[in-house]
């Protein structure tokens, strides 16, 4: 059996790259997510909008694929501004809370010098296991 590209209903469709790839074995690798939604637009242009986007498109990928928030076992984050992100940790746990809840998997953080959108100000992947 091969491995199963996972594309959410709906969204518009990825190029050159596939939002999630769900092994044999039930791994779940999710491509980074930016800040915008579905039919690739940014709605906002603030860190912590983006952040809700992108970390709700993760959830949509998992549960596309037949998983839950649970299953979610890593999150890499690539951040454009550090100082931004701690500037608003308040607000960022706030809305890490609103979409994965108290689910804490393995993280990284980088801070990076670009991303390739412009408009992104954060990239998120994500690994799942779903049994």
């Amino acid at each position: 059996m091969d491995n199963k590209i996972i594309h959410p209903v709906g969204w518009k469709a990825a190029k050159g790259y596939a939002n999630g790839i769900l092994s044999n074995s039930g791994q779940l690798f999710i491509g980074g997510q930016i800040g915008w939604t579905a039919d690739k637009i940014f709605e906002t242009h603030t860190f912590i909008g983006q952040m809700e986007q992108a970390l709700s498109n993760i959830v949509t990928i998992v549960e596309a694929a037949g998983g839950s928030i649970k299953n979610i076992v890593r999150l890499t984050w690539y951040i454009k501004d550090k100082n931004e992100y701690l500037n608003n940790q308040k607000h960022i746990g706030e809305i890490y809370q609103k979409i994965l809840g108290k689910h804490y998997p393995a993280m990284s953080m980088l801070v990076v010098k670009d991303l390739i959108e412009d408009e992104a100000l954060l990239e998120i992947e994500a690994t799942a296991i779903i049994s």
